[in-house]
């Protein structure tokens, strides 16, 4: 089901779905129930369908988890949840940006596996295996941590890059004209959907802080170096960040 009817044509014209249900018939009709909707809308929705459900499993593709479980820790149907996050993603929604090949050798995370039922935890670690994926399991707060460092300020500084060229640029076709591989690879997030990011940026608020304080650190003893015209220590700066090969290759 979709709240947007242009995207549930979409969907079936594209033979992404057979049919389209409301909430209620999917409720009804599924046996596993899948989240892919903004953080905020999950936590929101969470907890009436648990409150809905029989033996069906539900499982979520955030990229924040704490709150999402804290909404339903204490809930009597908490194990038919599993907490789980896909690292994949474009900077395009909607079933246009659907691909075949999206999640194969990616890793996809589950938290805290602990509190869900085994039988909903097996099954959804069969079809993350079976679509490609190699599984992580981990605690909520350190999946929201990590997430912040490798996932979420890269989005911030894409937003970032792209309102500072926007707005100090004010030729647009000298942009497009002379902007290199460089520049669009580092500000293609910056074209991701704002109603998906706000939401995760606001519930992982206190991690995402922590990691923009250092990166606007970093950045200011870049502009210093540069300033001071010290050119042995920005050729350090530059250096440290090249030992990123040695994890990334």
């Amino acid at each position: 089901m979709d709240t947007s009817e242009s995207h549930a044509a979409k969907a079936l014209e594209l033979e992404l779905v057979d049919e389209m249900v409301t909430l209620d018939e999917a409720i009804e009709q599924a046996d596993v129930l899948v989240l892919a909707i903004p953080v905020d809308q999950v936590r929101l929705l969470l907890p009436t369908l648990l409150d809905r459900i029989t033996h069906q499993m539900v499982l979520d593709l955030g990229s924040t988890k704490s709150q999402l479980i804290d909404a339903v820790r204490n809930h009597p149907r908490r194990g038919r949840y599993v907490a789980s996050h896909p690292m994949w993603g474009t900077e395009y929604s909607g079933p246009a940006a659907a691909r075949t090949d999206a999640y194969i050798n990616k890793a996809v995370i589950i938290c805290n596996a602990n509190e869900t039922d085994e039988d909903a935890l097996e099954w959804t670690r069969a079809m993350y295996r079976k679509i490609g994926m190699h599984l992580l399991e981990m605690e909520a707060n350190a999946h929201d941590l990590h997430a912040a460092y490798v996932s979420h300020i890269s989005h911030i500084t894409s937003f970032a890059l792209a309102n500072t060229v926007l707005k100090k640029e004010q030729q647009e076709q000298a942009i497009f004209e002379l902007a290199s591989a460089g520049f669009e690879s580092t500000v293609r997030l910056a074209k991701s959907n704002p109603a998906m990011w706000l939401p995760i940026f606001m519930q992982n608020k206190e991690n995402v802080l922590d990691v923009l304080n250092e990166h606007i650190d970093q950045l200011i003893q870049f502009r210093d170096s540069i300033r001071n015209e010290d050119a042995e220590g920005l050729k350090k700066l530059m250096e440290r960040a090249n030992d990123i090969r040695r994890i990334l290759g």
